[in-house]
């Protein structure tokens, strides 16, 4: 407590702040990178006129009350107001469109990574870069707007994504990590910015619009995790604290994106390592050695924030079907005068599907709550479909419903694995899914075929990751990598739990996956005959 008040009085803490989808958190940490402080803010994106968005006036407000609550929760603890942090650093969720004009005026409201309206722009830039352009990406928003003769577009100075533009409000300056980058625009990890030949291409692509600008003229200069993205203005300070108590000219660093931070928050971030994230949703990401050989739509590649290729493969569902299966076990005892504790009953649930067959007894779930674009469904319907003469019993049941959380993924990692050879070391597992002990984890393993760690500590999430590179930009020694930063001043000492693959279990998995991608047409029929 009195390390921690101390370096808070003489300006040896970082502060993150990280705009999730639905709370902005605000982390503060110490000498030591530990957590001393927080604060949040709950918000919600809106659909207005066909568009997931938020205002302006959601992200002002927002960011203010997250630092304010981070400022009061110092005050509680520490008896002290905070005036000053040794440095700063913005992070948000990927993607996503904001364009502005020479005034700095937003030309149209700001267009969320939840939007899938870039169908005809996600296609068309695939097939010219030779590269996947996914839908939520900025670059497939831009050139949507340029198809859709949009009379905004000629108007355009500066495109940005939310971190990008929180960090040109407070500092000036129009930058952002390469790992946020690789979400607005390819990036080439030999150079560490974007691809000129696929800038080339894309000016060549717009050349018979007459635009004043070039793609690299309106775009965010690209850093990587360490080097300067300037400082706190004055302006900036009275943005984020309109009290006035919060001292212009702190450093901060380059704005990343929450793919960048959770690989910072999980220590994920030197090649061959990778991390799964699994609860109402699953991602997964690998940092690659090098390249991939081919392009594949169920493989988005991003980079680390120093700039190394990553391969992800995001699915939109993961745990939802299965805790509304543990939801109707509950429901069930309730009928007969039982009080459960959802703790105990999920852990009894679980380790029951240990009991069950390596491969579920032939048993089979779809847990497609909504679409699922890696096995090609636009929209979902859960599933659970048996033969007169699978094993049909608790163990196989709840076996099959933990399988099918990462059957979307199993398939994304394969084409990674199987067919391109990538390799990774360990996968670190984060996320509901691995609360109950032992069992997510070793199922993980199973799928992925590689050990799999948990730690003790679960990360803070995205808010402490980009407060620990905040850190590591002012702290760091001369020729000191993030990934030695990290495991020698973040996560030393730090215990976990890694399970190894079973190999009964992997090919009890590999037979699943195999049922999984059989029936699909089941799940096609589903949704086709189920309006």
């Amino acid at each position: 407590m009195s390390n921690a008040k101390e370096a808070i009085l003489n300006g040896k803490t970082a502060l993150g702040i990280e705009f999730g989808s639905t709370r902005i958190k605000a982390v503060l940490v110490g000498e030591d990178n530990a957590p001393i402080a927080s604060g949040a803010h709950d918000w919600e994106n809106r659909l207005e006129n066909g568009i997931w968005t938020y205002t302006l006036e959601d992200i002002h407000g927002g960011l203010q009350d997250a630092y304010k609550k981070m400022t009061e929760d110092v005050k509680t603890q520490y008896g002290v107001t905070l005036e000053t942090v040794g440095a700063l650093g913005f992070s948000a969720m990927m993607h996503g469109y904001m364009a502005f004009d020479g005034d700095g005026k937003l030309l149209v409201p700001f267009r969320t990574w939840r939007n899938t309206i870039t169908e005809e722009a996600s296609e068309k830039l695939t097939e010219e870069f030779h590269y996947h352009i996914p839908q939520r990406w900025s670059i497939a928003h831009l050139y949507q707007a340029i198809l859709n003769g949009e009379e905004h577009v000629k108007d355009i100075t500066f495109q940005t994504t939310l971190a990008g533009y929180i960090h040109w409000m407070l500092t000036g300056q129009k930058v952002l990590g390469v790992g946020e980058a690789s979400g607005m625009f390819p990036i080439d990890p030999k150079t560490k910015n974007y691809y000129t030949d696929m800038i080339e291409k894309f000016d060549s692509l717009v050349a018979d619009k007459g635009f004043s600008w070039k793609i690299t003229d309106i775009m965010p200069k690209v850093l990587v995790a360490g080097e300067d993205a300037g400082t706190l203005t004055p302006e900036g300070a009275k943005l984020l604290d309109p009290t006035g108590t919060l001292k212009a000219g702190i450093p901060v660093c380059p704005p990343e994106g929450d793919a960048g931070t959770g690989m910072v928050a999980t220590n994920s971030v030197a090649v061959r390592t990778g991390n799964v994230s699994a609860g109402t949703s699953v991602f997964g990401m690998v940092v690659l050695e090098e390249e991939l050989k081919k392009v594949y739509d169920a493989i988005d590649l991003v980079t680390t924030p120093t700039g190394h290729a990553v391969a992800m493969v995001h699915c939109n569902n993961c745990t939802s079907d299965l805790n509304a299966w543990v939801n109707l076990f509950k429901e069930f005892a309730e009928s007969f005068g039982v009080d459960v504790d959802m703790t105990k009953l999920f852990y009894t649930l679980y380790n029951k599907a240990l009991e069950g067959d390596s491969d579920c007894g032939g048993l089979l779930a779809y847990n497609y709550f909504s679409g699922e674009h890696i096995t090609g469904f636009e929209e979902g319907r859960p599933l659970f479909v048996r033969k007169p003469d699978s094993k049909f019993n608790l163990a196989n049941f709840m076996r099959v419903h933990l399988f099918t959380s990462l059957g979307a993924l199993k398939t994304g990692f394969d084409i990674l694995f199987k067919e391109e050879g990538v390799q990774a070391d360990k996968i670190l597992g984060h996320g509901g899914l691995f609360k109950t002990e032992g069992v997510g984890q070793g199922i993980l393993a199973a799928a992925m075929n590689t050990p799999v760690t948990v730690m003790d500590t679960a990360g803070e999430g995205g808010a402490w990751g980009i407060a620990v590179l905040a850190s590591y930009m002012v702290n760091k020694e001369n020729g000191e990598t993030l990934d030695d930063y990290l495991n020698n001043k973040v996560f030393a000492g730090q215990t976990g739990s890694t399970m190894e693959p079973n190999p009964k279990d992997v090919a009890g998995f590999d037979e699943f996956a195999k049922r999984y991608i059989d029936g699909l047409p089941i799940e096609r029929a589903a949704v086709d005959s189920l309006k």
